[in-house]
């Protein structure tokens, strides 16, 4: 078996070790390992095992993962999303859908504050789905507007899969996170859309307020929304401060961490253990990102070295006229893999893969970058697998069975398809704002 065949079939038996629930960082490390000592030696194998961890933790732009992870840890702690769930109820409430276009809105607001899809879609959910079950909601729009709002997180600046991807595609972050902004503000619209238009044509999926509860909604408004200006101050603050070149996404991430302490703080909402348990959840997170993060940086040394990136960039030459056919055939890959995978897994896996072939047909990585994240997005609430359903299942127990949660996501799928359709055909979408950063 020549090194190229040798590098295919590397594929094949990582997935496989991955199907068997080997974790994905030991399945990465272990095939790069063995890999690197066949096709070179065991020396060499070694010695790679020996500094790729030292230099992929040692990299400055992936000092801004920890950072966001403790802005979002210390955000999800202090019960920002409560006052952001009751901001968003009082706001949305009359509309067709009101409640669950609150959630979706707060969890706007949420995934800007913190980051973490899986947190959002946990806070949300024992927030606002009992709320909508009191008053008489649809199971299914409930529980999955939950679900499939909470996956704004890996879009919506801090995002950390964004950071991710700037540290292996080698491009500008900053301007990668601002180029999530227009993309996830167009999702969570088009999932209001699909959620007012569904409640208007159904009136019975979600009960209206009766007149005199959406009196006392309307009074309340103002003070809710003294509870949450010190949030949108910070997020706006973020966002302003990468957009204008102030500061890096690092900067943008340690000033996010102290700003949302100092807010919880000042408002009283956080303890010290609740600040240690922040901690630790920031801290345990890192040290999972990176772990995985070691071993698709080893994988890509074998791929190299094996021929296979070279290969798939010239398999994709004869595609140049038409690049819209490899980004339809790619897309079709992420969304196979998201039925099965975890998300960080499923973009480490690929990058390697794909980064050489956008390159050989000269597609601009920002966009590329964030149609790599809405795939990912999309896999977290896709069946069988989709992490978020689960959340919010842990969430709800056993009073919501985990199909009817499918079910509910399943009508946000499809408000995914005419998003992800417009970003493929019309990159400036995308591109727009962080364009206008140069």
């Amino acid at each position: 078996m020549d090194a190229l065949q040798f590098g295919l079939a590397t594929l094949g038996i990582m997935l496989t070790l991955i199907a068997l629930r080997v974790p994905i960082g030991v399945a990465l490390g272990v095939v790069s390992v063995l890999g690197l000592a066949y096709v070179r030696n065991f020396n060499i194998a070694l010695s790679i095992l020996r500094e790729t961890p030292f230099a992929f933790a040692a990299s400055w732009d992936l000092t801004a993962i920890p950072m966001f992870l403790l802005m979002g840890a210390i955000a999800n702690h202090s019960g920002i999303s409560s006052s952001l769930f009751r901001a968003a109820r009082l706001w949305f409430s009359a509309l067709p859908g009101g409640l669950a276009v609150a959630a979706n809105m707060a969890s706007v607001g949420f995934a800007a504050a913190c980051g973490s899809s899986l947190a959002s879609s946990a806070a949300m959910g024992r927030l606002a789905i009992p709320e909508m079950l009191r008053v008489g909601y649809d199971r299914a729009l409930a529980t999955g507007v939950v679900a499939s709002a909470g996956t704004l997180a890996a879009l919506i600046p801090p995002s950390i899969m964004l950071v991710l991807y700037g540290v292996f595609a080698e491009v500008s972050i900053s301007r990668l996170l601002i180029a999530g902004i227009v993309p996830g503000i167009l999702t969570a619209t088009a999932y209001v859309a699909l959620i007012v238009i569904r409640c208007k044509l159904n009136p019975a999926l979600a009960p209206k307020l009766d007149d005199a509860e959406l009196a006392t909604l309307k009074a309340d408004r103002m003070s809710a929304l003294r509870e949450v200006w010190p949030v949108t101050l910070l997020i706006l603050g973020i966002i302003g401060g990468l957009y204008g070149g102030i500061v890096t996404p690092t900067e943008a991430g340690a000033t996010g961490a102290a700003l949302a302490l100092v807010i919880a703080l000042v408002q009283r909402r956080i303890t010290m253990p609740n600040f240690v348990d922040a901690l630790r959840e920031s801290m345990s997170g890192t040290a999972q990102i990176f772990f995985v993060g070691m071993g698709a940086v080893m994988y890509t040394r074998l791929l190299s070295l094996t021929g296979v990136s070279s290969l798939l960039a010239d398999m994709v030459g004869g595609f140049a006229g038409d690049p819209i056919l490899v980004i339809l055939a790619i897309s079709v890959v992420f969304l196979v893999l998201g039925m099965f995978l975890d998300p960080l897994g499923i973009m480490l896996i690929t990058l390697p893969v794909f980064l050489p072939m956008m390159k050989a047909l000269d597609l601009d990585l920002i966009w590329f970058g964030i149609i790599v994240v809405k795939y990912v997005e999309i896999g977290m609430i896709t069946p069988p697998l989709g992490m978020n359903v689960f959340v919010v299942k842990s969430v709800v127990g056993d009073s919501v069975p985990i199909w009817t949660i499918y079910r509910g996501v399943l009508w946000f799928l499809l408000a995914e398809v005419v998003v992800m359709a417009l970003l493929i055909s019309f990159p400036q979408i995308t591109l727009f704002l962080p364009d206008l950063m140069r």
